[in-house]
């Protein structure tokens, strides 16, 4: 009975070293580069659109209290700060 256990035991464990070698050589193969590389360029992507935006706020913002300041309704310092009145 123990031998049948153990003999259990090193199938399993056989089995998953199988499919955990399967998965790590699907990685390498030109299947698994490409997905991987399309993956890294979404994301690099997804960054680029996000940085975009916070730059496109930002620079809304910013002209926002420029007009604000020509308008006189603020009081810009030498530094281009401004403090409201």
């Amino acid at each position: 009975m123990r031998r049948l256990f153990w003999l259990g035991v090193g199938l399993a464990a056989g089995a998953l070293a199988v499919r955990t070698l399967t998965k790590k050589a699907e990685a390498f193969t030109p299947t698994g580069i490409s997905e991987s590389l399309q993956s890294t360029a979404t994301d690099l992507l997804e960054s680029v659109k996000d940085f975009v935006d916070e730059v496109r706020m930002s620079m809304a913002e910013r002209e926002s209290e420029l007009y604000a300041a020509l308008a006189g309704e603020i009081d810009v310092d030498e530094a281009g700060r401004g403090d409201r009145s």
